[in-house]
C-alpha cells in the first residue's frame, strides 16, 4: 500500500492519494484535478473514494469534479447540507478500497461535521488523515464558522485531538491537509514535513495541554486575521464547484489595459517586486509570484472584481492562474504575458525607491515629514514593532487609508513581501511611498528600540 502527497504550497495544504497498486482513495482534492488524474493513470489506479475531512474554508475542492469525472464514490460527513448527491459518513463506517479500508471518526473542532479517516492495511491501522483536526504542533483554527462558536469548536477540538491519541497507537502517521502554511491552523505548527501519534503526543499543543480550559485560553489568544476570501469557500464548495478551465486567457492591448485601471478594475503586476519598484504602469498592483500569491490577491481584491494580470513570461501567468482557479477565482479578465514589453511607451509609468531599515533611519534624520507603517497582522505587532510606526495591516490599507498620516510614507512586514503589496496600495492612491525590502526580525533590531504590546 503507498500513500502519495500532493502538495499544494500556494495554499499551504496537502492532499492524498492511497493505492494497492490497482485501486485507488483521494482524501481532500484541491481544484485541480489533472494532477489527481495524472498520478491515477500512470500509476494504473481505478479510483474508488474520494473523501472530504470537511467542507472546506480555504480553498475550492476538486472532489465533486474528481469523482463525476472517474465514477468514484464522493464521502463527506451524513449531516453536510449540500446541493448535489454525495455517499454519507458517520463516526465508525468504513469505506473499503481494495486491499484496505478508511474508518471515519468524528473529530469536531475545526467544522462541527469534521472527519479524519483511518487507514488500514488489512493488518493494522497506518496512517490517520485528520484534515483540520490534529496537524504537526498544533491544531486547526476554530473560528471560521461562526464567531459565537469559536469557544465551543476549540473544546471540541481539544476533546477530538485527543480521542485520536486515545484511541490510536503511537505508531500510526499523521497525515493532516493544513499546516504547511495555510491560515487554517491555529498558531505555530512544528514545521516538521512527517509525523506519528508519538511525536505528536510530544509535540503538539492540544496533546501537551490537558486542562481543556487553559487549552481553550492558549488557542483563542493566537488567533489572528485570515484570508476574507475564506468567507466564499463554503458557499461554493455547498454549491457544487463547475469544472475547471485552466486554457489561456486573451491578450489585453495597452488601451484596454489603461481602460480598465481607469474604470476601477484590478491590473496585477506579478513581477518581483524591485522590478516593479523600478517601473511600473501607474495603477497597477504589486503582488510578486509566489507561494503566497493567491493568498493575498484574494484576501485583498473586492470579490467579483475583474483582475487582469501582468508577467515576464507566459508560464508565470499559467501559474497564477492554476492558483486562482483552487479559491474561486476561476477566470482572469486578460493577461499581459510579457512584461513591460508588452505595455505601449505612452502609458503612464511610475517608480518608487527601495531601502533597507538602515536606509530608514538615516531618513528619519534627514526629514520630518516622514511616516512608518507596519503592514504586518496584529500579533506580529505586539510580539515587536518599531516604536514610532503607525499600525495598519495590510489587509486594513486600501480601507484605512485616512488613517495612514501625510508624508512620505515608509513601509515595513516581516520580509518585504506584504510591504511590496502595501506600497503598491499606497502608490497607487498617489501616495510618495518607500519600500523597506529587508527581514524584520533581523534588520529592525540592529537599528531600532523595538516596543511590544
Amino acid at each position: 500500500m503507498h500513500i502519495l502527497t500532493l502538495q499544494t504550497a500556494s495554499l499551504g495544504d496537502r492532499s492524498y492519494l492511497v493505492h494497492d497498486g490497482r485501486h485507488a482513495a483521494v482524501v481532500d482534492p484541491q481544484r485541480d484535478v489533472d494532477r489527481v488524474l495524472a498520478l491515477l493513470h500512470e500509476h494504473g489506479l481505478a479510483l474508488v473514494a474520494v473523501l472530504e475531512t470537511h467542507v472546506h474554508n480555504d480553498y475550492v475542492t476538486g472532489g465533486l469534479e474528481l469523482a463525476t469525472t472517474t465514477g468514484a464514490d464522493y464521502h463527506l460527513h451524513a449531516d453536510e447540507v449540500l446541493r448535489f448527491p454525495f455517499s454519507p459518513l458517520k463516526d465508525g463506517d468504513v469505506v473499503r478500497v481494495g486491499s484496505f479500508s478508511l474508518r471515519a471518526v468524528h473529530t469536531p473542532g475545526h467544522t462541527p461535521t469534521h472527519l479524519a479517516y483511518v487507514l488500514n492495511d488489512g493488518e493494522r491501522d497506518r496512517a490517520v488523515f485528520t484534515g483540520g483536526s490534529l496537524l504537526f504542533g498544533s491544531v486547526g483554527r476554530t473560528d471560521l464558522i461562526a464567531a459565537d462558536r469559536t469557544e465551543e469548536l476549540t473544546r471540541l477540538q481539544h476533546r477530538s485531538a485527543r480521542r485520536l491519541a486515545d484511541d490510536l497507537d503511537e505508531d500510526v502517521e499523521v497525515r493532516p491537509t493544513h499546516g504547511f502554511g495555510s491560515f487554517c491552523s491555529s498558531g505555530e505548527t512544528s514545521g516538521a514535513e512527517a509525523s506519528t501519534l508519538r511525536q505528536e503526543r510530544r509535540d503538539n499543543q492540544a496533546l501537551r495541554i490537558a486542562d481543556e480550559d487553559a487549552f481553550v485560553t492558549t488557542l483563542m489568544a493566537g488567533l489572528d486575521a485570515y484570508p476574507t476570501y475564506y468567507a466564499h469557500m463554503g458557499p461554493i464548495n455547498r454549491g457544487g464547484p463547475s469544472p475547471v478551465d485552466l486554457s489561456p486567457v486573451d491578450r489585453v492591448d495597452t488601451s484596454e489595459l489603461l481602460r480598465r485601471i481607469h474604470a476601477g478594475e484590478w491590473v496585477v503586476d506579478l513581477r518581483t517586486r524591485t522590478a516593479f519598484a523600478r517601473e511600473h504602469v501607474r495603477g497597477t498592483l504589486n503582488i510578486e509570484l509566489s507561494d503566497n500569491a493567491s493568498t493575498y490577491l484574494g484576501w485583498l481584491i473586492p470579490w467579483t472584481t475583474p483582475v487582469t494580470l501582468l508577467a515576464d513570461t507566459p508560464d508565470d501567468i499559467a501559474d497564477m492562474q492554476r492558483q486562482l482557479v483552487r479559491i474561486g477565482i476561476d477566470r482572469p479578465a486578460g493577461q499581459v504575458p510579457d512584461g513591460l514589453a508588452g505595455v505601449a511607451p505612452g502609458a503612464d509609468r511610475h517608480g518608487y525607491e527601495v531601502s533597507d531599515f538602515a536606509g530608514l533611519r538615516r531618513a528619519l534624520g534627514d526629514r520630518d515629514d516622514l511616516v512608518v507603517l507596519d503592514a504586518r497582522r496584529r500579533l506580529e505587532w505586539q510580539d515587536g514593532h518599531l516604536d514610532l510606526a503607525v499600525h495598519v495591516p495590510l489587509h486594513e490599507i486600501e480601507a484605512r487609508l485616512h488613517d495612514v498620516p501625510a508624508g512620505q510614507v515608509w513601509v515595513y512586514c516581516a520580509s518585504g513581501y506584504r510591504a511590496a503589496i502595501g506600497a503598491s496600495l499606497l502608490a497607487r492612491a498617489g501616495r510618495d511611498v518607500v519600500l523597506v525590502d529587508e527581514p524584520f526580525d533581523t534588520g529592525a533590531p540592529a537599528h531600532f528600540r523595538l516596543a511590544t504590546g
